[in-house]
């Protein structure tokens, strides 16, 4: 049974900073610093105030969604493969001060290349760069996956896996796909997903996110055929679609912040309701991400702290989560398992090293 909400102490907090990390769930556009993103509302001399970008990096206990921020990075301020170098090094600089090792993050090109000017290869090649410099800068992976704008016509997803293929590259494993899942349910972008898993491209879909229910997730499993699933909470209200997932090991990159249920539990169910705290109970493989950190005040020491001290895990589910986002990221099966070693000694270590064995 999992524990009650509770406070980090300073040895807990030191802990989780400490242990080695991967981010499967990030999305780029929602990783900019405040402070660039002003530098290139001023440049681009945006139709947006000082108060407008003070709200959009305001969480208050009523979180409204981040998709306006992205929308506005696409339509009025991405405009130089210089933008992107930048806002990719960024985020990884910032996520590897949190022993961030390894990062598989989002970015949705159709709205970038529609709204910038900028082709497609020159976005990914800037993106790229700023993955490589600070790999040499800060030590960590960072690779790209091109999302699905769901809210665009299927076409346009088609049309972006035959950008990525016509410029393929080792470090743009596979596909996601992202945005508002009302109205735009999965199996609209079939022909998309098939083209990406007949070239050797793994895949990924947000699904059953907002409150929205658990068709979604099966359609993005038995129609898609996704190798994971981003959100997909509503799985707990089907025991027999969180029975298959758990036989075949799908790994769920759940965020605990995510903004729907901030708005829609009471704040003193929230944590005790939400449905990352009954997932691992029913057998599913959880790891947990920041999905748009800036936005959502968190890093990713942070999100994984919520899932001792506002879900109740203990430490020995926090090893299994990160076993989890091991097996399931886009690496070779001997990287897997160098990682599984490596990082299962390191996460031992720290935990002897900061908590006591009431603790541990």
């Amino acid at each position: 049974m999992n524990a009650a909400p509770t406070c980090a102490t300073p040895e807990l907090s030191a802990f989780l900073h400490a242990i080695p990390k991967m981010e499967l769930h990030c999305h780029l556009l929602g990783t900019v610093r405040k402070n660039t993103f002003i530098d290139l509302v001023q440049r681009a001399r945006a139709p947006l105030t000082l108060e407008e970008i003070e709200a959009f990096y305001t969480r208050g206990e009523k979180p409204v969604g981040v998709l306006r921020v992205l929308r506005a990075l696409d339509q009025w301020l991405l405009r130089s493969s210089d933008d992107l170098h930048r806002i990719t090094y960024e985020y990884l600089q910032d996520a590897a001060a949190h022993n961030v090792r390894y990062a598989e993050f989002f970015w949705n090109p159709t709205g970038t290349v529609q709204c910038s000017g900028m082709r497609y290869e020159t976005a990914q090649a800037a993106i790229l760069a700023g993955a490589a410099d600070a790999l040499k800068d800060c030590g960590i992976r960072g690779r790209l996956v091109p999302s699905i704008d769901r809210e665009a016509p299927a076409a346009a997803a088609v049309e972006m896996v035959e950008w990525m293929l016509a410029h393929r590259h080792d470090e743009v494993p596979g596909i996601g796909i992202d945005y508002r899942e009302n109205e735009r349910p999965p199996e609209l972008f079939v022909d998309a997903y098939a083209l990406a898993r007949r070239s050797g491209l793994k895949t990924t879909a947000h699904a059953s996110e907002f409150g929205l229910p658990w068709n979604n997730l099966q359609t993005a499993l038995d129609v898609l055929q996704v190798d994971r699933i981003d959100h997909g909470y509503t799985v707990v209200d089907n025991p027999e679609l969180a029975r298959r997932c758990a036989d075949r090991g799908i790994v769920f990159t759940v965020v605990p912040t995510n903004s729907y249920y901030l708005r829609t539990l009471p704040p003193e169910r929230w944590a005790l309701d939400h449905p990352i705290r009954q997932m691992p109970g029913l057998g599913l493989r959880v790891h947990p991400n920041t999905d748009d950190p800036t936005l959502h005040h968190v890093d990713p020491t942070g999100a994984w702290s919520k899932m001792v001290c506002d879900f109740g895990f203990s430490i020995d589910d926090l090893k299994g989560f990160m076993l989890n986002g091991i097996d399931a990221a886009w690496i070779t099966p001997a990287e897997q398992a160098e990682l599984r070693r490596q990082w299962s000694a390191e996460f031992d270590a720290q935990r002897a090293t900061h908590l006591s064995t009431a603790q541990a």
